[in-house]
């Protein structure tokens, strides 16, 4: 398949906003075909939201797309929220707006956080799902959470040192509890460089090569605080119980058609972690980008995806 392969842009048929308790407010919206296989874009982060770009992984000849932005993320509302914010929440979420769009069962699409969802939604409901395709792998255990604060300084020095140069000296050895201070300060004077300073560190370690047009969104105040409160607020908060749990549960969604896509050089959500995933569930589909770092939007990666999703198209 070429390495350029992505689907035209296409534009919604249907948007709206879905009050999913007292505090939030979650976007959504549908392109492609009404009459297509439903599948559900699940986003990064937590808290990146999407773009009209993800849209483009399916045929919309095939495919009725639907995309929402989590809690607190992108276009819904409260942004950067951290209140009644768990990945159980995310799961109910998604249960009621499948409900309020009247889906049956859907395909499963995430990426990164996304696929953490993807698999924790698909274990507590795989009764609903027709297909998962997942990249990036990110299984929300403390190694993990340890490796994007401490680790990737290894791989990007320079980045990791302008991450922690935010902080005083004196806060150096607590990141995440001091950017959580920060984060969540309700003074933008405070929470806005803090979350650009995080979001842009994020950037910087998402692409194989540096990449203007990611280090822009990574930039941008709404983006860069949906991603970094949230994500300190899930590092801190919301850690499975036992951390392995979604390696533990693997035996309720074994017979879902999966796939895994991951590129070698990720080093946001290095490649250890879908390595570990897919000794354990060998019944996947695995595809190593050897050419590629974690950003979905890297031709080898965008490539294997597209490629999972036709594949899956046809199946109900």
């Amino acid at each position: 398949m070429p390495r350029d392969v992505i689907f035209p842009p296409v534009d919604p048929y249907a948007t709206g906003y879905l009050q999913v308790d007292g505090l939030h407010s979650v976007y959504w919206e549908e392109s492609g075909n009404p009459e297509g296989t439903p599948v559900v874009f699940l986003h990064g982060g937590p808290g990146a939201g999407a773009s009209p770009v993800h849209r483009r992984f399916f045929d919309p000849a095939s495919y009725r797309i639907v995309i929402f932005d989590q809690r607190g993320a992108g276009r819904s509302r409260p942004l950067g929220e951290t209140r009644d914010n768990t990945t159980d929440h995310l799961i109910a979420d998604m249960e009621r707006l499948r409900l309020h769009r009247g889906i049956d069962r859907w395909h499963v699409f995430g990426g990164s956080w996304g696929s953490t969802l993807a698999l924790a939604y698909a274990q507590s409901h795989p009764d609903r799902v027709v297909s998962l395709v997942v990249r990036g792998i990110f299984l929300m255990r403390q190694y993990e959470i340890d490796w994007f604060l401490y680790g990737m300084r290894k791989i990007f020095p320079e980045a990791w040192h302008r991450f922690v140069a935010h902080l005083p000296q004196d806060e150096q050895d607590t990141l995440l509890e001091s950017y959580y201070r920060r984060l969540t300060s309700p003074d933008p004077s405070i929470h806005i460089p803090a979350a650009r300073a995080w979001s842009l560190y994020e950037g910087a370690c998402s692409t194989l090569m540096p990449s203007p047009d990611t280090m822009a969104l990574a930039g941008s105040d709404d983006h860069a605080v949906g991603l970094a409160r949230l994500e300190a607020h899930y590092f801190r908060n919301n850690m499975f119980e036992p951390e392995n749990r979604l390696l533990d549960r693997l035996d309720r969604i074994r017979h879902i058609p999966t796939a895994i896509v991951q590129g070698r050089y990720d080093i946001v959500c290095p490649i250890e972690t879908a390595d570990r995933l897919h000794r354990e569930w060998p019944q996947a589909r695995y595809v190593v980008v050897n050419d590629a770092g974690h950003s979905a939007m890297e031709p080898g990666i965008r490539s294997a995806l597209v490629e999972a999703t036709s594949r899956f198209r046809s199946l109900k």
